[in-house]
Formats: structure tokens, C-alpha cells, sequence
């Protein structure tokens, strides 16, 4: 705990050493990204997933694994691809026993199937937003989903002098359509999915 406040002290106080033009350099306009082959940082990417715990909560957890590939064309977006593995016995609430019960064969099943993936089939986009609809795979059962995304900035990080960019991304799945329908409704059948992620230029 001490080592991770030293850590966050470190980051904010290289930040705040940059000059105000590298900590403001980029750009919004997402017309304006540079085309080309990004991968995703996993260390600022993740999936933040919630349901309804019988009534009485929104109860939280991460998946926060991720490896994917973005190949972008910023004149034609339609054109772009993306696709993402998750590693999901990775799964975590900060409950040990509750990780345990979730990576067991009622939920995620991680010794069976210990990826899911996502692989964009129509990117549609429209200014700083996009609907990327794509297959979804879990627990071996491949379903549609559409993610609303939100691009949040591109341009050369400070810190590693990399170019990339981010954005930030929403869907809402039914579990029991993978097959994932224990406890169904008490904890809800549906599942919000947050996703955030930075990617880099390969």
C-alpha cells in the first residue's frame, strides 16, 4: 500500500514538473489522429463491469487484462478494425473469496475458458462519438454487442514520448445469453460494461 502511494505521488509530481505545453499537447478532433496500428497499454485499460445485488446495490468489479489491436483510418472509420482478448482470471472485487467463487464453473469458468474477445464487425462513427458493434465471446458463446464510444484525446504522452490516444466506451449485456445465469434475477441478469482504455502507436 505504501509502494502504490509513493507510486501515485511520483506520477503526480512528474506531471506537474512538465512544461504547460506537453501536459496540454493533442488533440480532440478525432478527424485529426493519426492513422495507423495502435495496441492496447494495459496498464490504463480495463473493463469496469456492475449489477443489481438483490435489490439492495450496484456491486462493481474489473476486468482489467486486456490486450487488443486498433488498426485506424481516421478519414474512414468505417474501415477501421479492432479486436480485444480479455483475460479473465483476472477478474476482481478486492474480495479474495468472492474472486475465487467468480472464476469457479457458475460464473466465468476461467480453467474451461480463460479469455473473452470482442472483434468489431461496423464502426460507425459520428464526431467524438462511435457505435462499435461487434462479436462478443464468453464462456465459448459468441453474441452482437454494440459499444457507445467516446474519444477522449490523441497525441504524444509526455511520460513515454509514445504517440496515443484514448477513449471510453459503454454496453449492456444480458449474462444469461453467454450461458452466465447463476442467481438470475436476485443479481441482475443484466450487466454494465465500462470500458476505458489508452492505446499506442505500434
Amino acid at each position: 500500500m505504501q509502494l502504490a502511494r509513493l507510486s501515485a505521488t511520483f506520477f503526480a509530481l512528474a506531471l506537474l514538473a512538465l512544461p504547460a505545453h506537453a501536459q496540454e499537447a493533442g488533440t480532440s478532433d478525432p478527424g485529426a489522429v493519426k492513422a495507423g496500428t495502435y495496441v492496447l497499454d494495459p496498464g490504463h485499460s480495463r473493463v469496469t463491469w456492475s449489477v443489481t445485488h438483490l435489490g439492495f446495490s450496484t456491486y462493481t468489479g474489473l476486468l482489467p487484462a486486456a490486450e487488443g489491436t486498433l488498426v485506424l483510418d481516421p478519414a474512414a472509420p468505417e474501415k477501421s478494425t479492432l479486436a480485444v482478448t480479455l483475460h479473465t482470471g483476472k477478474v476482481g472485487t478486492l474480495d479474495a473469496v468472492l474472486d475465487t467463487h467468480l472464476k469457479g464453473a457458475e460464473f466465468f469458468n476461467v480453467a474451461k475458458f480463460p479469455t473473452a474477445t470482442f472483434k468489431a464487425t461496423q464502426i460507425v462513427a459520428s464526431g467524438k462519438t462511435a457505435k462499435i458493434t461487434g462479436d462478443l465471446t464468453l464462456l465459448g458463446v459468441t453474441r452482437p454487442v454494440t459499444l457507445d464510444a467516446t474519444f477522449n484525446k490523441a497525441g504524444t504522452n509526455p511520460l513515454d514520448k509514445t504517440y496515443s490516444l484514448g477513449f471510453d466506451a459503454k454496453a449492456v449485456i444480458k449474462r444469461s445469453e453467454f450461458g452466465m445465469k447463476t442467481y438470475v434475477p436476485a443479481v441482475s441478469d443484466e450487466v454494465t460494461l465500462q470500458i476505458e482504455t489508452e492505446l499506442k502507436a505500434k
